[in-house]
């Protein structure tokens, strides 16, 4: 297959005129099998990786449910997410070795949609003072030992694990596990100073920076402060238009640069599904619009996905270039798969996302092969 006539997304020039070529699984130089695809007045991107999504059509990664988790993969296959890392809440032990089992199961037997690459570990060790949509009760204090049976039960694939660093035993947690994982520093009330130890201890990302830990002030610059002094870490955000306000988007990419800003959908069980009830994390969830709320008025995820966010991003000011950096690149770094996809250069995966000149999708290829989305 030759794609041809599209603005291309290249690491090194931005978007250029050039072809796309792949003759399977694989993006190659060129292409023998004299098929070609006309990708004149669009642009040409790699397939998007969400790193932290909770669910979608009506299913959660939460529940634990093999066929769930299809489903989900194939609805973000459907939207040009190609890789996703789904995201457990602050579950018990019992239920996150389940979710843990079945992502590992579902790994294994190369199920349709989008390629499971890694699970986030979004709780339970976080601060109950900013556990937002976590559920109190089950927050867990820093466990080492339950960190590695979590591990082992998904046989690897545990690619990020959040953590509150101011409490007891954290510090001794990131230091013990550094290296086998990415820590991020998530639902927390630590200041700047205790957030630099955190990542002079090894952590190296901050989970849906802005939201559930301090503001960032003049004289309190907080978890968003120390990560900007941190030049290794790198920071979520929710751009669904409703988490972060249009501004701090903007300014968000000013200080930390589109090479460290990682873009997630955070979004639950109603993605892609009406307004109406809803769970996230056993707890009940209510959504009207763009909107996903507790019974408190508690930000309880999004309803959106990943694509629109980038798009979203776009609509704020933000260039193309830098929203494809990152939704496209820079979450696949954090995982890990960067050396197999994320960018349009030979040898990586023909993961390949065409979109017109409104950013509307037109077509997704997974492996080589075009998407039925329908």
């Amino acid at each position: 297959m030759r794609i041809t006539g599209g603005q291309v997304f290249d690491l090194h020039e931005g978007f250029v005129r050039r072809d796309v070529c792949f003759d399977g699984r694989l993006l190659s130089s060129s292409s023998a099998d004299g098929k070609t695809y006309d990708a004149s007045g669009c642009y040409v991107i790699p397939g998007l990786t969400d790193l932290h999504f909770h669910g979608c059509m009506g299913k959660d990664f939460s529940d634990a449910d093999p066929e769930g988790l299809e489903i989900m993969a194939r609805y973000e296959l459907s939207q040009g997410v190609t890789q996703i890392c789904p995201a457990g809440m602050t579950l018990l032990e019992e239920q996150l070795t389940k979710v843990c089992q079945v992502a590992a199961a579902h790994r294994d037997a190369n199920k349709p949609g989008a390629e499971l690459c890694g699970i986030n570990l979004e709780g339970p060790f976080l601060s109950t003072a900013k556990k937002g949509a976590q559920k109190a009760d089950w927050i867990h204090a820093p466990d080492v030992d339950m960190f590695r049976r979590l591990m082992a039960a998904s046989k690897g694939l545990v690619k990020l694990v959040s953590i509150a660093p101011e409490e007891p035993g954290a510090m001794e947690f990131i230091e013990a596990v550094e290296g086998e994982v990415t820590v991020s520093i998530a639902h927390t009330t630590a200041d700047y100073d205790t957030a630099m130890e955190a990542f002079r201890l090894g952590a190296r990302q901050v989970t849906h920076l802005f939201n559930a830990m301090p503001p960032f002030s003049h004289r309190a610059p907080g978890v968003v402060g120390a990560a900007l002094d941190t030049p290794i870490c790198n920071v979520e955000l929710i751009c669904d238009g409703v988490h972060i306000h249009p501004s701090v988007v903007r300014a968000t990419f000013k200080m930390f640069g589109p090479k460290r800003v990682i873009l997630v959908s955070d979004t639950m069980r109603a993605a892609g599904m009406p307004d109406g009830d809803y769970t996230l994390g056993g707890q009940p969830v209510k959504v009207k619009g763009k909107y996903a709320t507790l019974a408190d008025g508690t930000l309880a995820g999004s309803v959106t996905n990943l694509m629109n966010c980038m798009r979203t991003a776009v609509s704020f000011g933000i260039p193309l270039e830098d929203a494809v950096w990152a939704a496209a690149v820079n979450p696949a770094r954090a995982i890990g798969i960067f050396s197999r996809m994320g960018s349009l250069e030979p040898g990586k995966r023909a993961n390949v996302v065409v979109l017109d000149q409104n950013l509307e999708l037109k077509d997704v290829f997974f492996r080589g092969e075009l998407v039925d989305r329908g």
